[in-house]
């Protein structure tokens, strides 16, 4: 179980001129995007397959990466969407039985750039105190000045608009065509487990390209509607916003994740930042402000909904904070059926304190659907 390799140097070269040395794994080659961490300790193969990472590079904070190698359905996409992963340690080696090969190999078939045998803790320190911001992965240049000259072509996620290259290029459906329930999802970036928490609670989904009309949505006869995560700066998505805009006039109930709550946000008025460094990870402590409770959360986002513009508005009212750093988690319409969380009640990989979500919008459809 263990792959042929060659040990051979790979380069790290953060936008702030910051220089790592170590060792090339994954594909070989040059990618760059913004450089983000990632908490968790397994789950990794979800992690790289999630389209909300596009644009990023990745480090696993964890020691060791790569020990229980990869498996054909532990994905959230059809395909690796992270630029690129930076590592402490990895595994050439795997013992899980089910697992189909390693980590390694994995990463050649997708064409992933990685680099390990970096001391990962150090540069997350660093990532904390100095912001989020772009980087480069080599392991075929070998100067700074060529690095940096790479890393110059490399676009500021700022502004950039990366939903709709991820989104289905055509519709389709997922779950039993005769069931009670119709949910139309908006697809930004959609992961498969938010698919499956959906059909697994008897809803018919049918998945639509990102920029969908209003109009093209309901010739399905949607109950409901479901707006995806995603990549990307919201603020760069108008076409997105006059969407969910549309949607809420129209009264169904509507239920954002992640990218949905910020779109939830701008189509209110609301306005959306750039957070420092972000939040990413399985482990980040949310208060349910309706009922009191914590819940341990997974959570991917670079970008938050502004709390200056939720107090104060009419419409809406915040359900969910973050207890680490008070940052908005979750929001909802006070005169419309519409509600959204900042982090993933799916939680793969991750703990499933917050799937009651879901069954709160099934509820809520239901309830539309009686009155």
């Amino acid at each position: 179980m263990a792959s042929t390799h060659t040990i051979s140097p790979a380069y790290l070269l953060l936008e702030d001129g910051t220089l790592f040395h170590g060792k090339s794994f994954g594909s070989k080659g040059t990618t760059g995007g913004e450089i983000c961490f990632n908490t968790g300790m397994t789950g990794y193969q979800e992690v790289f397959t999630d389209p909300s990472y596009t644009g990023q590079v990745l480090i696993m904070n964890n020691a060791y990466t790569g020990n229980y190698g990869t498996k054909d359905g532990d994905v959230e996409s059809d395909s690796i969407k992270i630029s690129g992963l930076i590592c402490k340690n990895i595994s050439y080696r795997y013992s899980r039985m089910v697992a189909n090969d390693s980590l390694d190999s994995y990463l050649v078939k997708n064409k992933l750039v990685g680099i390990y045998d970096v001391d990962t803790r150090a540069l997350v320190q660093h990532i904390r105190s100095k912001g989020a911001m772009n980087c480069i992965i080599s392991s075929e240049l070998t100067d700074k000045a060529s690095l940096q000259a790479a890393l110059e072509n490399v676009p500021d996620m700022s502004g950039l608009e990366l939903s709709s290259t991820v989104s289905t290029k055509e519709a389709y459906t997922v779950g039993n065509p005769d069931a009670a329930i119709r949910i139309a999802v908006l697809d930004f970036g959609v992961k498969i487990a938010i698919l499956k928490n959906l059909s697994d609670r008897g809803a018919y989904l049918k998945v639509f390209p990102a920029k969908t009309s209003l109009a093209t949505l309901e010739e399905f006869r949607p109950h409901g509607y479901f707006i995806s995560n995603g990549p990307g700066d919201p603020a760069s998505m108008s076409y997105a916003v006059d969407t969910v805009k549309d949607i809420l006039n129209s009264n169904k109930p509507l239920f954002g994740i992640c990218l949905g709550q910020q779109l939830l946000a701008l189509a209110n008025g609301v306005s959306t930042f750039k957070m420092h460094h972000g939040h990413r990870g399985l482990n980040h402590p949310v208060k349910n402000l309706i009922t009191g409770k914590c819940e341990i959360t997974t959570q991917n986002h670079g970008f938050g909904v502004s709390p200056d513009g939720i107090n104060g508005n009419d419409n809406l009212e915040i359900t969910h904070l973050n207890l680490n750093d008070g940052s908005i988690e979750g929001i909802r319409m006070k005169n419309k059926p519409a509600f959204s969380v900042q982090y993933h009640p799916e939680a793969t990989p991750g703990p499933h304190d917050s799937r009651y979500l879901f069954d709160d919008f099934i509820k809520l459809i239901k309830a539309n659907q009686n009155n």
